[in-house]
Formats: C-alpha cells, structure tokens, sequence
C-alpha cells in the first residue's frame, strides 16, 4: 500500500493514562491509526517496530522526557513529524525541543480539542505535500538517467522512435518547470479550491492575482517579489479557511463584534498557517499586514504609513478593489468604477495616496479582464490552438487540477492531447494564447 493509500499512523506518548485517554477521545471519528506509549523507551520501541508518521508527546515524563524522545526521534526517523505537548511554562523544555528535536508545532496543556485535531491535519496535510515533492522528484531524476542510457546504448532505436521521445522531453520538461515553480503553482491551485467555498460571483483570488501580477510587470518590480506578491495575492484568505459558509458570504462591514474580532484575526492566522513552509515565509508576512492601514487604524498589528510592507500596501488595494465588486467588503456590491472612486476618496487614510493612485491609473488604463486589455492575446478554444502558440495564463481542468503553465509553447502533440482530454471529460476549455513572434522557425524552436 502507497503513502497515498494507507491511513496515517499517529503516536501518543505521555506517561499519564488519563491524558492518553483524553488525547484517544479527540481522535475518535479521526482518519488516523492511534498508537500509544506510556513512556520515552516504550515510544522508541514502537517507532523501531512500526511506520509511524507523527509523534505527539508529552514534554515532561520520567526518564526519557519529551524533548529528549522527539530529538531522537529527529535523529532516526527524521520524516516522522514531532508536535510537543506540554502543560509546563518552562521556556528552556520548549526551546530544547526546538533546537534538538526541530519539531513542528509545540500545544499547550489544557488543550483545545478543534485547535489539536486541526494542527494534526495541517501537520499531516504538510507532510505529504513534502512526500509528493520528493516523489515527483525521484521520479523525474529516473526518467532522466533511462533517458542517458538510451541515448548511450541505444541511438539508433532512440532516432526511430522520435516522436515517442520528443512527448517523453515535453513531459520531462513540464515536470522540471513545476519543480522549480512549485510553491508558486501549489499556492495557485489551492487558492482556485479556497474560492470552491464561495459562491461564483464572491470568487475574487484569480482577479486579485492578476492585479498585483500587472502592477508588478509595469513597474518593473524584481523577479522575487513579484512571485512573493504573487504567492501573498493566491493565499491571502486562507485565514478564513475554518469560517463557515455564512460568515465568508457576509460583508465586513455586516459582521457582529464577534465576527469582527474574528474577522480581525485572519490575516495573522494565515500567516501562522504558513510557517511551516520557508519559502513562503515571505508572502506570509505580507498576508499578515494586508489589512493594515495607511493611518495606523489597521489590523493586526496597527502599523502606520511605510511601515507597512510595500507588498502589502499593494495586495489591499487589489483585495479592497475585488472585494468591494463582490459585495465582501459593503453590502452592496460597487459597480468597477464606484470602487475606484471608493479606493480614491480613502487615499491617504486607508491607502498609500501614491501608490493608490499608480494602482487606479493601472486599473484605468486596463479592461476589467487585465488579459483582455493585450491585443497580442486570443482566447481561443482547442480545435482553434496552432503549433507555436504560447499560453499566456495557465489552464486549469474543470476540477481546479492545472493542467498547463503559462509560457508554455504548444506542439501538434500537445493540441491533440489537450483535444482527447476534452472528449474524455466531455468539458470544453478556452485558451488564452500568444502567437509566436513573426520570423520564429517553429521547426527549430526547442520546448521551453
């Protein structure tokens, strides 16, 4: 059975039965196998006989305590991931724990049964995120080296079966461009499911990915924080994934003080959610400060002026102009150009005024569609795509699975693939392509 297949192993330890018990009871209904050990040596002796793909363990036991277990645990089965439990305030166990057995999460005692269960799944979620990675990466590395022994050993095979191999390179090649763009692309393809939770017409991510993206491409802004900002634009409301249906379809400006204190929790909240992954780091902090005003009345951390992440300061004005279209923000939705009015009559309180003002003059500038606004662009659908034809933003299947990156450049192949998957899923796509530049020789041109 596949990691993809079998149910995940979690491991309880504490030397205390009741807590056993109680940590049993939160799991119960849970999709997990519980084992338990009532001690450090006893955890060890599991963990040598079994697969098991977290630990939770309690900071304070008798001989081998929690930081000590985890750090071994570090050291010999390092993919198992570590959560410390701990019901002490002892600032030296926590850090010990940290630096020896560099574990995921640490929770305090009494803890709270949601809080447990959902760091148990953003834990695991993680993990196999990170175990897929390195599928993927296993598996393009042993294409490439079948590949090097064909062209050594078998060239003269390898020169009849062109066409067979050259669908082999473009796979490879998508495969090696994913790799490099994958927290990028992840974050995209999540966002597009965090918008299943909304109704069509609330579904702002894609619109507010493709503003900061335009702003970014005309002001020439480095490579870096574009793909930050682009990361920052996909997860912003990923805080408000555990809302329910009711309170993500209510207007902020509707909410109760007990939504609204809610509310003001979510951009830090998806900064936490973020942690964990290092190359993300950036863009969590820039989800962290996006609802942070220009006059300081912000949240969370009420920062005024320039101390707000420049990043930040441009993604609320793109979630702000979104979001007020989508009746998120007022209960009645604006129409385009009642919310740039909205943007320009809060310049200078909500808003950086100068970069409030790039941003409107880029929205003026530009159709509602930022796509539509480049005559080089036709969106097309498939039995129209020609060989030479560039993506010019990606293609999602139906079910939110990205089918293809923008920049790529499409071969006879690739086109009559994309026209049997149609048929199959009885769907059909509009692409939004660019024609290759005039005097390019398709017959040399080498996949991206």
């Amino acid at each position: 059975m596949n990691d993809a297949q079998r149910r995940p192993t979690l491991l309880l330890v504490d030397d205390e039965e009741h807590i056993l018990n109680a940590l049993r009871r939160v799991l119960r209904g849970e999709p997990y196998d519980v084992l338990t050990a009532s001690s450090g040596n006893e955890a060890l002796a599991l963990l040598a006989a079994s697969d098991v793909d977290l630990v939770v363990s309690d900071a304070r036991m008798p001989g081998l305590d929690g930081p000590s277990l985890l750090a071994e645990v570090q050291r010999r089965w390092p993919e198992a991931l570590r959560i410390l439990l701990t019901g002490a305030t002892d600032l030296d166990t926590s850090i010990r724990a940290i630096n020896q057995g560099q574990i995921y999460r640490y929770l305090g005692k009494p803890w709270n049964d949601d809080e447990l269960r959902f760091t148990l799944r953003q834990a695991l979620a993680h993990q196999h995120a990170e175990r897929e990675h390195q599928r993927l990466e296993r598996l393009t590395l042993e294409q490439n080296r079948r590949l090097q022994e064909l062209n050594a050993s078998l060239e003269q095979r390898v020169l009849d079966r062109t066409a067979e191999l050259q669908q082999t390179a473009d796979m490879l090649d998508l495969a090696y461009e994913e790799l490099r763009h994958s927290y990028v692309t992840a974050t995209e393809v999540f966002s597009s499911l965090l918008a299943q939770r909304l109704p069509g017409d609330k579904q702002g991510n894609a619109q507010v990915i493709a503003l900061v993206r335009a702003f970014a491409v005309e002001h020439q802004l480095p490579e870096t924080d574009r793909r930050d900002l682009a990361m920052a634009a996909a997860l912003y409301n990923l805080g408000k994934l555990t809302w329910d249906d009711h309170l993500l379809n209510r207007p902020s400006d509707l909410l109760h003080r007990e939504e609204r204190e809610r509310y003001c929790r979510y951009p830090a909240q998806g900064e936490s959610l973020l942690m964990a992954l290092e190359p993300l780091h950036d863009a969590g902090r820039l989800i962290r400060h996006h609802q942070e005003r220009w006059n300081g009345t912000g949240f969370p951390d009420h920062l005024h002026g320039e101390e707000i992440p420049f990043g930040a300061r441009l993604l609320k004005l793109a979630v702000d102009f979104v979001e007020l279209q989508c009746g998120l923000i007022l209960q009645r939705p604006l129409p385009r150009e009642d919310a740039l009015q909205f943007l320009a009559r809060y310049a200078g309180r909500l808003y950086d005024p100068e970069l409030c003002q790039q941003f409107i003059d880029l929205c003026t500038r530009h159709a509602p569609d930022l796509l539509e606004a480049d005559p080089s662009i036709l969106a097309v659908d498939t039995r129209r795509l020609e060989p030479g034809m560039i993506l010019a933003r990606n293609l999602q299947a139906d079910s939110g699975m990205l089918l293809l990156n923008a920049g790529k450049q499409l071969s006879r192949a690739l086109i009559d693939k994309l026209t049997a998957f149609e048929t199959s899923e009885g769907a059909r796509y509009t692409l939004h392509v660019r024609q290759p530049a005039a005097g390019t020789d398709l017959a040399k041109e080498q996949p991206r």
